[in-house]
């Protein structure tokens, strides 16, 4: 567990001494696929990181669809923001995607101890800066594109220059939801994209055939 906590993003710049603190007061989790970890609306208590699978976080809307805010990824962290706030309570809804396994970290008390130490403080708020910035960008990336670029970008994003396939690693209404496009168009603007020999799609793997048409279509 001192591996996996060393080795994320937000915490890689603690102390050994404050890393075994949050090692001391935190507990592992074992999900099974679709098994949610906690509700919209509950007391934030914790937060997390994934050690293995994948989770989604998604709202209800009133009609009872789902909208995926955002995919975690090994190593990553999330509700983390909200240990700053006064009773604090999940504004999404967090479920596994596949078996997943977390650590499930105490939020008052890492807090408590940021208040310790200002340099550290600085250190996870820069760290929550930049994840803002990436989410700001996101969203300018979903207000500003079609769903076909939209679809594109994010295939050029998983699928950089010294590669040429990606295997799709969540079910793809979870990934339509994710770039805020109904399942069917994401099925439309895929098959658009092999017709046009721009990629080549086998099940669950994709290769990228044509990158400069690819990030043509990135930019609509």
């Amino acid at each position: 567990m001192l591996e996996d906590l060393r080795n994320a993003p937000l915490l890689s710049r603690l102390t050994d001494e404050q890393l075994e603190r949050v090692r001391k007061r935190a507990v592992q989790r074992r999900l099974d696929e679709g098994e949610l970890l906690f509700a919209q609306g509950a007391a934030a208590e914790r937060f997390y990181l994934v050690q293995s699978g994948q989770m989604r976080l998604f709202r209800l809307a009133p009609d009872g669809s789902e909208k995926v805010i955002e995919i975690v990824s090994p190593g990553q962290t999330f509700a983390e923001a909200l240990m700053f706030l006064e009773a604090p309570r999940y504004p999404v809804s967090a479920a596994a995607l596949a078996p997943t396994r977390l650590i499930a970290i105490d939020a008052a008390d890492f807090a408590a101890m940021l208040r310790g130490s200002m340099d550290t403080c600085f250190v996870v708020m820069g760290a929550l800066s930049q994840r803002l910035r990436a989410l700001i960008g996101e969203i300018d990336e979903l207000t500003l594109h079609s769903a076909k670029g939209r679809v594109a970008r994010w295939l050029l994003a998983r699928c950089p220059a010294d590669r040429r396939a990606l295997v799709l690693d969540v079910p793809k209404g979870v990934l339509a939801s994710r770039l805020s496009i109904q399942p069917e168009t994401f099925s439309r603007v895929a098959k658009q994209l092999v017709t046009d020999g721009v990629i080549e799609v086998q099940g669950a793997h994709v290769t990228v055939l044509d990158r400069d048409a690819l990030a043509r279509v990135a930019a609509d």
